[in-house]
């Protein structure tokens, strides 16, 4: 099968294609026959910044072929997605069967990409958040896979102003088609207005903006794996909260609710209530030009990787 890997940290030019052995699964595995992977900014991130080269893992779609012992909701055959903890920039991918979950006759594998994990970090921090009807709710990297379904969770929630934070002004009339009453620049001197919610999945530099944009008593919903430092009395002045979330955590203490939301997701897709954004949709032999695209803050929504299967 072939796959993408990459030996030295560096930008997109690192990865190469490579032909290896199939893997197998293990006890309460799954093996899948990818048929679409997501592109994620941890994941090229790590290429480039990451201490030592590691897997490209993420979010694949694709259709049963095997399975490891112990594994008894799923089947050969069963279309599936889910998170992949090893190399899942590949033709074959392992799943562990917890972190996987079936795709409705009615979906592709594009499609699956583009919902389940971001609409699942999009609707779990935006509950974190607390958001009531009639508050005012910012997103930033709102032109993001998980960016654009929060601006939709929020406009759906009943805020009365929903703002979106974006990098540059040619994502503008994009973000506002999906629901972004205001835009803003992220170098701007002021993001206008407070806001009640900030729903932050850049962190870095942007978090002290972000704390400052928040009315008294905001809260701050923090899901970057970047991090980041503020000032902690910007805090103390106007009552503020930041809440850190991360989606790992409602999926191992609480999978009911993981799995309702994931529902909830599907059902909202197939009303055509929820809209996915795909910015583009690349083979895998050119995963480099899809982390450039991340890299260069171009993309409008989901990029994703096919493997021509299927």
């Amino acid at each position: 099968m072939r796959r993408v890997r990459y030996e030295v940290n560096g930008g997109p030019e690192v990865l190469f294609t490579e032909d290896v052995a199939a893997p197998e699964p293990g006890p309460g595995e799954l093996l899948v026959r990818t048929e679409a992977i997501g592109v994620t900014l941890p994941v090229v991130r790590k290429v480039r910044e990451g201490a030592e080269p590691m897997p490209l893992g993420g979010e694949v779609a694709g259709t049963v072929i095997a399975l490891g012992e112990g594994v008894g909701q799923f089947a050969p055959g069963d279309r599936v997605t889910g998170l992949c903890f090893t190399h899942g920039y590949a033709e074959l991918a392992v799943l562990h069967s917890a972190m996987t979950s079936h795709v409705p006759a009615h979906a592709t594998a594009v499609d699956a990409i583009a919902l389940v994990r971001s609409g699942l970090v999009a609707r779990g921090a935006y509950e974190a958040g607390r958001a009531e009807r009639g508050e005012s709710v910012l997103v930033t990297a709102a032109a993001s896979a998980i960016g654009t379904l929060a601006l939709q969770f929020a406009k759906s929630g009943g805020a009365r102003r929903v703002v979106a934070a974006v990098s540059s002004p040619e994502k503008e009339a994009f973000v506002r088609e999906l629901g972004a009453d205001e835009v803003v620049l992220y170098g701007d001197d002021s993001w206008g207005e407070s806001v009640d919610v900030v729903i932050d999945g850049v962190g870095g530099e942007l978090l002290t903006p972000a704390v400052r944009a928040l009315a008294p008593g905001g809260r701050l919903v923090a899901f970057s794996s970047v991090g980041g430092t503020f000032e902690a009395y910007d805090l103390l002045v106007g009552g503020k909260s930041v809440i850190g979330f991360q989606m790992a955590l409602i999926a191992r203490n609480k999978p009911a609710l993981y799995a309702s939301w994931r529902d909830e997701l599907w059902e909202l897709h197939a009303a055509g209530k929820l809209r996915t954004s795909v910015a583009a949709v690349l083979p895998l032999t050119e995963a480099a030009a899809a982390h450039e695209l991340i890299e260069s803050r171009r993309n409008l929504g989901k990029v994703v990787l096919v493997t021509g299967q299927g």
